[in-house]
């Protein structure tokens, strides 16, 4: 069997092979990227106010916030590379029950 390049499997419609595998690495920069902005505009927020409470507040607050969304998008995005990779080797072992094509 040829191997499919990315865009071969992205439009694979019997969903053969998994896409999710090859772009796992770009969507955990994406939810990192996430994680920051949403940390700063915490940040932002919390400056907004004026006080030193606030500002206070939001230094302790913003990097909590980002460490707690950056191990959380890990902890899932594990969980689905996990689950792809359990799919792939139970075909492969499906595989080797199976007798070989005859020609």
């Amino acid at each position: 069997m040829e191997e499919k390049g990315f865009f071969g499997r992205l439009f694979d419609l019997s969903f053969n092979e998994f896409v999710t595998t090859k772009i796992i690495k770009a969507l955990y920069v994406i939810a990192i990227i996430a994680s920051a902005l949403g940390a700063l505009f915490i940040l932002g927020g919390l400056f907004a106010t004026k006080t030193f409470g606030g500002v206070l507040m939001g230094l302790i607050l913003a990097p909590i916030v980002f460490i707690l969304y950056v191990i959380m998008a890990r902890v899932w995005l594990e969980v689905v590379i996990v689950l792809f990779r359990i799919a792939e080797n139970t075909a492969k072992i499906a595989g080797k029950g199976e007798p070989p094509p005859q020609a």
